[in-house]
């Protein structure tokens, strides 16, 4: 079986990296952890991986509403624990009545330290409380090297998993028909637009699927992308449910609040 043609061109590396993985378990009879990957790099995984075979594999996040997750492969003797999955929690002390920090002021920051965007899983922010997860293994360096975010100074409070906020930024999900799985007839669904519209977004520099900027409207939309339109927010297509009798494609879609 091809296992490639189930895929994107562009997202051929990283099916030989899962098989690399995959073949390495195989081979060591012992569990490999990976970086944080995001929804669309999970769904690969799982597909490549499966349910019935002999290596197993698990994802999580460091909190159960993770979007962000390390995958663990390991062999059937393993029964996994969370603290395999080597994350850690931090929280951002700053001066919190004088000044406002988002969220991509602390994904610009921590980029900015010279790691891979996989090193770093959710970045939570609830009411001024702000704490990320990131790979154990890179803590020592973000403690010594992460001293300001923006103008502000700040400290990082390294925090036990059970201190985790829920943030409010709470995916909803909406079941919804569309013509096609183009980028630009599912952001019209998604976002109520005209498809004339969508495509001038798209023209403009204003659409990203997986945190990539895409400009082609026929892009084709698959489980598990990260759609975001700029002043529109961010949209997950969690799952693609078949045709309805009218040959329209039947989607749910999870929609931050």
């Amino acid at each position: 079986m091809n296992i490639y043609q189930h895929f994107r061109p562009e997202e051929r590396d990283y099916i030989d990296q899962v098989m690399q993985w995959k073949n390495t378990v195989e081979l060591q009879y012992a569990p490999k952890l990976t970086d944080f990957l995001d929804p669309r790099e999970q769904h690969i995984l799982k597909t490549i991986i499966g349910e019935n075979g002999d290596v197993k594999y698990q994802l999580f996040g460091g909190w159960t509403g993770a979007e962000r997750k390390r995958a663990l492969l390991f062999p059937e003797y393993l029964v996994p624990a969370q603290e395999d999955f080597q994350i850690s929690l931090f929280e951002i002390d700053y001066p919190k009545k004088f000044v406002k920090i988002e969220h991509p002021n602390v994904l610009g920051t921590l980029m900015s330290l010279g790691l891979k965007r996989g090193k770093f899983g959710d970045i939570l922010v609830d009411d001024g409380q702000i704490q990320f997860l990131a790979a154990k293994e890179i803590g020592g360096y973000i403690s010594s090297n992460l001293e300001s975010i923006g103008k502000a100074t700040v400290h990082l409070i390294e925090k036990p998993p059970e201190n985790i906020i829920s943030p409010k930024e709470l995916w909803e999900e909406h079941e919804l028909t569309v013509s096609s799985l183009r980028l630009d007839t599912v952001i019209s669904g998604v976002y109520n637009l005209s498809r004339q519209k969508s495509q001038n977004y798209i023209a403009a520099g204003l659409v990203k699927v997986n945190w990539t900027q895409i400009e082609s409207p026929a892009f084709v939309c698959e489980i598990g992308d990260m759609l975001s339109v700029r002043g529109h927010g961010r949209v997950r297509l969690s799952s693609i449910d078949g045709k309805t009798k009218k040959e329209k494609w039947r989607i749910s879609v999870g929609r931050q609040k």
